[in-house]
């Protein structure tokens, strides 16, 4: 009598949580370091290995990343699990403001645009995020120094503003 044990069972994989974070201090990117799966199995010799995404400890790219895990048993028995790593960008863009002279025409009239009062703006993840001025039309009442706060704002809706002195 030959007795032949057949292990048909997948073994338990358990993943984390879905992870969110912020990016790195100025990059699009975060380094995350998460826990590696755990499995478990009715026969010994259980695997488990990173079958997509990227490994803990690896720089993740902004938005939502899926992970994924696969345990595999001694008789080839496989499970997967995955979760998610969404790095969003929380960092406020850095406004810089340039104080400007600037000189009424024949009319009695000037007006500016943002990039007149922009110093060079910059933001970790939007190559060109949104410029907007507080104030672009002066005229003869508006002679002497003006506060124009210039409001710089990114893909993600983070905002910062700078305040720069237009002299008419």
């Amino acid at each position: 009598v030959t007795v032949i044990i057949i292990d048909d069972t997948d073994p338990v994989i358990t993943c984390p949580a879905d992870i969110t974070v912020g990016t790195d201090v100025d990059l699009c990117t975060a380094v995350v370091t998460y826990s590696i799966p755990t499995a478990t199995d009715d026969c010994p010799g259980v695997t488990v290995s990173l079958s997509g995404g990227l490994a803990s400890g690896s720089s993740f790219p902004l938005g939502v990343n899926t992970v994924e895990y696969t345990a595999t048993d001694g008789s080839g028995n496989a499970v997967t699990c995955d979760f998610t790593v969404t790095v969003e960008d929380q960092q406020a863009p850095t406004a810089v403001c340039e104080d400007i002279t600037v000189y009424l025409d024949a009319t009695g009239n000037v007006s500016i645009t943002t990039a007149d009062v922009d110093g060079g703006s910059t933001d970790n993840c939007t190559a060109a995020p949104a410029l907007a001025i507080s104030d672009n039309a002066f005229d003869c009442d508006d002679t002497g120094d003006n506060n124009v706060t210039l409001t710089v704002t990114d893909a993600a809706g983070n905002v910062s503003n700078c305040v720069a002195t237009v002299t008419v």
